[in-house]
């Protein structure tokens, strides 16, 4: 009976909080609340991640070389294509800066990193850097950006389906890279593209070169050991990073129990619009991908390397109170995940093109014809 209460005690505790209330605290009260020893960026522990992150895909091709069986390719697939995700993290801690001091040694690893998982590191670390200095703005986000009512009325209606009904979202990460989201415009292999300022196109035109290498080097070894190899050994495990990638950094902006706004005009702020990203737990996943699913605390300081990123969200929650959503507690795999994602991309289809804080609303005519069909 008393764990009956407390429950609907929590539950009517989200629904009487306003997440779009200016918050009673400054950024710098959260600052304040965090260990300095958590600002430190130690780049040998930070590349032993990358050696043992390295050490396990290349263990994981000798053992699928070996096996080379029926039963074992699905687990490859599954195991490496986590592991290409992994890669992806610790190059996006090489953008962030969060790696080490050291630029130079930031930007080369980054490239290695990016480019062997097809990513352009320049391109995706500029735009990535306006992800974070714009969360939670309507316009100037660049991530899983909500569309506003008008470019989402002019969507054609296959346009509509494709990007909210699976499992075409899980797949969108490469079509963003070369497009970018309804309304956006540029590549970001382009170094004209307007992502970039006229001083980054030397950086994007360097990681345009190193994707291109890659890329040959993929035509290289199909050559060499046959396409259907080099699907089974690199294909399949490319498209699980991606649907990976676009899972978390969906679930880390979406699919939270209770609607959080986005902001536009004078109602936003770099605080309001990261207190909007939602930290989730992934199970066993979390230590292989390198906690980020910390993602409250990593979108309002990036320079926090990810190894301190859990003792940090512990220090900040009790300045962050109501606006810290404590995720989920999560199984060895984060299946609870699913009906999240889901559910999100069925509701969440535009925001109003009016009005500073705004909510996602529902297009209920978008899945008429699959309804209709189906009756």
């Amino acid at each position: 009976m008393g764990r009956e209460a407390e429950s609907f005690d929590w539950a009517k505790l989200l629904d009487d909080f306003d997440p779009s209330a200016p918050p009673p605290f400054r950024i710098a009260e959260i600052r304040s609340a965090i260990p300095k020893h958590c600002w430190v960026k130690n780049p040998w522990r930070s590349l032993s991640y990358v050696f043992r992150d390295v050490f396990v895909v290349f263990a994981l091709v000798a053992a699928a070389i070996y096996f080379n069986s029926l039963f074992f390719w699905p687990v490859y697939w599954a195991a490496q294509g986590t592991m290409f995700w992994a890669l992806f993290v610790l190059g996006h801690d090489c953008g962030h800066g969060s790696f080490s001091e050291n630029p130079k040694l930031n930007s080369f690893v980054g490239h290695v990193l990016h480019s062997s998982i097809l990513v352009p590191y320049h391109g995706w670390r500029i735009s990535h850097r306006t992800h974070h200095q714009n969360h939670g703005h309507v316009e100037n986000d660049e991530s899983w950006v909500p569309l506003p009512e008008k470019i989402y009325k002019n969507l054609d209606d296959s346009t509509k389906r494709r990007r909210f009904s699976m499992p075409f979202p899980l797949f969108a990460y490469p079509f963003y890279l070369w497009y970018r989201s309804p309304g956006k415009q540029g590549s970001h292999f382009n170094p004209y593209s307007n992502l970039f300022t006229t001083h980054e196109r030397k950086h994007v035109k360097t990681s345009t070169v190193c994707w291109s290498m890659m890329v040959a080097l993929i035509l290289y070894l199909s050559i060499r050991i046959g396409p259907i190899q080099m699907l089974k050994l690199y294909g399949v495990p490319y498209w699980i990073f991606v649907m990976w990638l676009d899972i978390v950094t969906y679930l880390h902006h979406h699919a939270y129990e209770q609607k959080l706004p986005w902001y536009r005009g004078k109602e936003w702020s770099y605080l309001r619009g990261g207190l909007t990203t939602v930290d989730r737990d992934y199970g066993w996943i979390n230590n292989i991908h390198h906690d980020i699913g910390t993602h409250v605390i990593h979108h309002l300081f990036p320079q926090i390397p990810h190894y301190h990123l859990i003792e940090a969200t512990r220090a900040a929650k009790p300045v962050l109170g109501k606006y810290y959503r404590e995720p989920k507690k999560s199984g060895p795999i984060p299946f609870h995940l699913i009906k999240n994602l889901l559910k999100s991309i069925k509701q969440d289809h535009y925001v109003s093109d009016t009005g500073d804080i705004v909510f996602y609303q529902t297009d209920p005519q978008l899945y008429g014809y699959s309804q209709t069909k189906s009756e």
